[in-house]
């Protein structure tokens, strides 16, 4: 998969990624429209799907609300590439279905760059340079596969009755 970077600095919070005035809201497509409005405005009309977010280390810090990386994901990202994440923000983009990929070597992506996903084998490809990512637990990619915990865990009931109701 190819993607675009968007790339941002070293502690961006979950008010750059979207301010508080627009937690009223709670569709991620209309969270989307405002995604790091007042700290990079051209990224809301301008994304696409696909693309990836880039972050230096502690990206999502801040308050524990599910609003931004619900607003990433309602713009098309799949996959937040960081040197580290703050934890909650981490387990919060998973719960959604958005993937968060720790590359120490982020800081080295340039903003556009042309990336290419290998997570099956642990790396990206960055302008053509090969970076290291730590792997992403199996149960993570199946709860952003299925769309995050809730379609996941729905899923779930809905075998478990099927499999009893069976018996």
């Amino acid at each position: 998969m190819t993607s675009r970077a968007w790339k941002f600095g070293d502690d961006i919070d979950t008010d750059a990624i979207i301010p508080g005035r627009f937690l009223i809201l709670n569709d991620e497509k209309d969270l989307a429209k405002h995604a790091f409005e007042g700290t990079r405005d051209d990224f809301a009309p301008s994304v696409c799907k696909g693309d990836v977010v880039v972050g230096g280390s502690n990206f999502g810090c801040g308050s524990s609300r599910e609003h931004a990386p619900l607003a990433l994901k309602g713009a098309g990202v799949r996959y937040v590439i960081a040197s580290s994440f703050a934890r909650i923000f981490y387990r919060n983009a998973i719960n959604v279905g958005l993937i968060p990929l720790i590359c120490h070597e982020a800081g080295s992506i340039r903003d556009g760059a042309v990336v290419e996903l290998f997570i099956a084998d642990g790396y990206l490809t960055a302008d053509g340079d090969r970076l290291s990512i730590e792997p992403v637990p199996e149960f993570f990619q199946t709860i952003a596969d299925a769309g995050g915990l809730v379609p996941y865990a729905r899923d779930l009931t809905e075998v478990e009755v099927c499999t009893a109701s069976r018996r």
